[in-house]
């Protein structure tokens, strides 16, 4: 039985629009004229009038962490409180009364954002967690996820004093006093996050429910996810078994592509060795690239660069990996034909990176490798050249410029200001992909788009920054839709609304090339389909 949907706006991928298409078996049929679609009717075929609105592909975040966002809706949200430390602090002890948390219970929160406050622009530290509650542990996340600060209790419970060796990668502070303030950067989050109730795979399947369900809310279809390693206690294989299982179950409402996380070459020996790689799975559920962190975030001044922080000179951030490791994981992937993404914030780590690349491509050539850059922020001009040069894509994230366009220029000063978030320049030289990295940030499509195009902040319209820098909204959209699907080799089988292609797509409530810029992200998703399924509907 098909449905046929007319009297739309459809976007199918290509200029101009058409004004109807039809679905049968889970893909498209038809994309064309409304004449030409009635036509295909016949029996039980059901016809959608659509009513004048915009239709496109289904969105395809291409890097955000599915589980890490479903884990985060069981925590107190502290993003909509982050105007104040007095705010957070209100904000979780409403959330233990809310919740009845027990003593001796962990409390997680996750959102925070220093420079946001108005009343102490700092970390908190374990004093300030140590007045919202003295018989809980509590653990609160900053908003990049590459810090977070702990009260007294739990810094009891995980047994971290002065004496304490740093982890490689990361750090945790001391006061003044000369102990642990609670504050843990980067790798030495470990030291916290091993300590906490482990997930069991009935825990992690409802997460990752819970966080589809919500995709389906704001238009996304597809997630390219990194999830290995977002619990530490836990082995990978629950996370794919969690997937495969739900796929098995006829549960899932979002197509994943993983980004598998490994820290160590061994780890990545065995995962391939077990048979995984880029490409295995189906349409639901996927192994996508090998995905690495190479350093933390611009927020929490832990990006590397290849310079001191202009506006804190005792540090340049903190380097996850050595090259010599990048170049060891990338060209053991390379040479094994998987796919790899790799995190890369600040200039300094990119060098390592692109060196790295650089290395396992000569050793091992490949035509299509479709190898990447996850974030794509601070870069020098001669960076930039190198992604053409190594035919590398871009993972961009454009919502970034809603918070980093008030301190880019602080950070890394002027002149390396110039060369960074060139959005604009990477979509023109290679294949450049849109994501939100949730939890990071809401998984907001509209919002994201609209970043893409004015280069503004969303609330106080701060900018333009680097105006020239800015896409179309058919660079935006497609930036979340076809090259979504390229970055993970699914071009030909989702990303646009065509004949043949999996039935994945979104209505909206107006037409965002007739929308005024300012108000993108205003646009209302009235319906998301998966598979000709829908999956969410307005309301």
């Amino acid at each position: 039985m098909k449905t046929i949907y007319i009297n739309g706006i459809v976007y199918t991928g290509e200029m101009p629009f058409c004004r109807a298409f039809a679905v049968e078996d889970g893909r498209f049929v038809y994309a064309g004229t409304v004449e030409g679609a009635m036509s295909l009717k016949d029996g039980d075929d059901v016809v959608c009038d659509l009513e004048g609105r915009f239709v496109c592909a289904g969105f395809n975040d291409s890097h955000m962490h599915l589980v890490n966002y479903g884990y985060s809706l069981q925590m107190a949200e502290l993003a909509s409180h982050t105007e104040s430390m007095v705010a957070v602090k209100n904000a979780v002890k409403q959330f233990i009364a809310d919740r009845g948390i027990e003593k001796e219970s962990w409390v997680r929160g996750r959102g925070w954002n220093q420079d946001y406050f108005t009343d102490d622009k700092r970390f908190p530290t374990k004093q300030d967690l140590d007045e919202i509650s003295s018989d809980h542990p509590i653990c609160l996340t900053r908003t990049c996820g590459h810090a977070c600060v702990v009260n007294s209790k739990a810094l009891e419970m995980i047994g971290v004093t002065k004496d304490t060796p740093q982890i490689p990668g990361g750090r945790f502070e001391l006061g003044a006093d000369g102990e642990p303030n609670g504050i843990f950067r980067e790798n030495a989050m470990d030291l916290v996050y091993s300590k906490l109730p482990e997930p069991t795979k009935e825990d992690i399947k409802k997460m990752i429910l819970a966080a589809s369900a919500a995709l389906n809310s704001y238009g996304v279809t597809s997630s390219q996810t990194d999830d290995l390693l977002v619990f530490n206690n836990v082995p990978y294989q629950r996370i794919l078994d969690a997937y495969t299982e739900l796929e098995a179950e006829g549960k899932m409402t979002v197509r994943v592509n993983q980004q598998s996380q490994f820290m160590e070459l061994d780890g990545l020996k065995e995962f391939i060795g077990k048979g995984y790689n880029t490409g295995w799975g189906n349409e639901w559920f996927r192994i996508g690239p090998l995905k690495m962190l190479g350093d933390g975030s611009l927020g929490a001044r832990t990006a590397y660069m290849s310079e001191p922080y202009a506006d804190d000179a005792s540090t340049r951030g903190i380097p996850i990996f050595t090259r010599e490791q990048f170049e060891e994981m990338v060209c053991y992937a390379n040479s094994h034909h998987m796919q790899v993404a790799i995190h890369a914030i600040g200039d300094g780590i990119l060098d390592d990176i692109l060196a790295a690349y650089e290395k396992a491509l000569t050793e091992c050539p490949r035509e299509d490798h479709r190898h990447g850059i996850v974030h794509c922020q601070i870069m020098r001009p001669d960076q930039i050249a190198k992604f053409k040069e190594f035919s590398l894509h871009a993972y961009i994230q454009s919502i970034f410029l809603d918070y980093d366009i008030h301190i880019v220029e602080d950070r890394v000063g002027a002149e390396k200001a110039k060369s960074s978030y060139n959005f604009k320049s990477l979509y023109d030289m290679v294949h450049t992909s849109n994501g939100s990295d949730c939890p990071v940030e809401l998984p907001d499509v509209m919002a994201g788009i609209q970043c893409a195009v004015t280069r503004t902040t969303l609330k106080d319209h701060v900018g333009p920054y680097l105006p020239e820098q800015a896409l179309s909204v058919k660079e935006a959209i497609d930036s979340f839709t076809v090259e979504g699907a390229y970055a993970s080799f699914e071009e030909n089988v989702k990303g646009r609304i065509r004949e043949g292609m999996l039935a994945d797509f979104v209505v909206l409530e107006e037409n965002p090339f007739e929308t005024e810029a300012d108000r993108l992200r205003k646009i209302g998703i009235w319906e998301t389909y998966v598979g000709g399924n829908c999956c969410y509907r307005r309301g």
